[in-house]
């Protein structure tokens, strides 16, 4: 069984740690360019459609205390194969974050250290990053948070300095409030930007078999992480704007602004956070990504052997061992590039699901004793379907086909493992 030792303020950073990531430090450019000033009303609509969704999510997830998160819930609510379909998606989509992350991570520090340039040195940084996140997943929970824990804290500070220091050095004449209004389809787009910036919140739910008090604590750590992303974003946002003369051209616009009114050392400063921010991301990633094979394998969708725990540390080992093999494989051969094309439908269909979830599993007459019950959660429900609709109509067909493949891809495993374990249980 596996060890709750995710407490309450553990999985509030910890789930700060899987929203904030690399992208942050390019985000204010791209919806400056689209927006304008009104990015910060971009902002606000698209806070309001993910609290919308997380509410939905704290409810839903407050119903259980297994290790699974959406492969659990939609199993509960949906049966086998369209479980196996979210969780399918969600290993994938694991695996090829953390292979585009760990990419990331090597190219900016070769930045930061010139030396390190060349695909040998590359391969190095990846293998041995990915090796010491394997051990401290390995040794326990409990490692991986603390240092969770700790990334969340340091990737923020940068951050944080950013936006005090930079409300000294406002220009207000940069924000002006007699820009044109944006187009419809620009604002939508901008809306559509950040709501990914706000996602990685349903991935951590996973590990719900190692939180304690989850029916508490989720909804709870959910609300509270949601809310303080969203102020955070609109303050770096607002520093962005009214610091960098040139933001919407900037391909790093946090670090130039930081490098007008800090100087050089204000550039470096933010380099580090991403440094830092893309670490804390991927310890995360790998946290998430390695219970999702353990989860499967609970519920015999996946071979048993992933279920089996370490003696000492009691974790997935083998669950583990096969994300972070397969994940080091994808990172070194540049294979994830296709994967991650699934990523923004994956996210969708998982909010689509956990929404229809709330309404299926309300019906439901064996309710648990103990759980977060959204007031007006059918309406919440509702407007989470039709958020979810809007994002999945507002993305590209190139993504969706490729997600029917993928799907396509895992099913017909799926069916494969099926039809080994009947053939072994008729031997038997």
């Amino acid at each position: 069984m596996l060890k709750r030792e995710i407490r309450r303020w553990d999985l509030v950073l910890l789930l700060i740690n899987s929203i904030i990531g690399a992208g942050i430090f390019g985000l204010p450019s791209k919806i400056y360019a689209l927006s304008g000033i009104y990015s910060i009303a971009a902002l606000l609509v698209c806070a309001v459609i993910v609290l919308i969704i997380v509410f939905n999510f704290a409810e839903v997830a407050s119903r259980f205390d297994k290790t699974g998160g959406p492969y659990l819930y939609t199993l509960a609510a949906f049966g086998k194969i369209p479980a196996f379909v979210i969780g399918w998606i969600l290993l994938i989509t694991r695996i090829s974050t953390y292979a585009a992350l760990i990419n990331l991570l090597a190219t900016y520090l070769v930045y930061c250290y010139p030396p390190f340039q060349g695909q040998i040195w590359r391969a190095a940084i990846i293998s041995g990053v990915t090796l010491l996140l394997t051990l401290i997943n390995l040794i326990g929970v409990k490692s991986s948070t603390r240092v969770s824990n700790g990334l969340a804290i340091a990737k923020v500070l940068p951050l944080f300095i950013f936006v005090i220091v930079g409300f000294f050095f406002i220009d207000t004449s940069l924000i002006q409030t007699s820009q044109s209004y944006p187009s419809s389809g620009e604002f939508a787009t901008s809306v559509l930007v950040l709501i990914f910036a706000f996602t990685g919140f349903e991935s951590v739910l996973v590990n719900t078999g190692e939180i304690q008090n989850p029916a508490k604590n989720i909804p709870f750590a959910l609300i509270l992480s949601i809310l303080c992303v969203a102020v955070f974003y609109g303050l770096i946002q607002v520093v962005s704007m009214g610091t960098l003369p040139g933001l919407a051209t900037s391909n790093t616009p946090i670090a130039d602004a930081a490098q007008l009114f800090m100087g050089s050392g204000g550039g470096w400063l933010i380099t580090v956070g991403a440094v830092i921010s893309i670490s804390g991301t991927l310890n995360s990633v790998m946290l998430v990504g390695s219970r999702v094979p353990y989860a499967l394998s609970e519920e015999n969708q996946f071979p048993g052997i992933f279920g089996r725990l370490h003696r000492k540390y009691q974790t997935p080992t083998l669950s583990l061992l096969l994300f972070s093999g397969v994940a080091l494989l994808g990172s070194l051969s540049g294979s994830f590039l296709y994967a991650l094309s699934i990523s923004v439908i994956s996210k969708i269909l998982i909010f689509l699901t956990v929404c229809g979830a709330l309404i299926k599993l309300r019906r439901n007459k064996r309710q648990p004793t103990s759980y977060f019950k959204l007031p007006w959660g059918h309406l919440f429900a509702v407007g989470g379907i039709f958020a979810s609709l809007w994002l999945l109509f507002s993305s590209k067909t190139a993504e969706l086909i490729d997600v029917l493949i993928t799907t396509a891809v895992g099913l017909m495993l799926f069916a494969l493992y099926k039809l080994y374990t009947r053939k072994s249980e008729e031997k038997d």
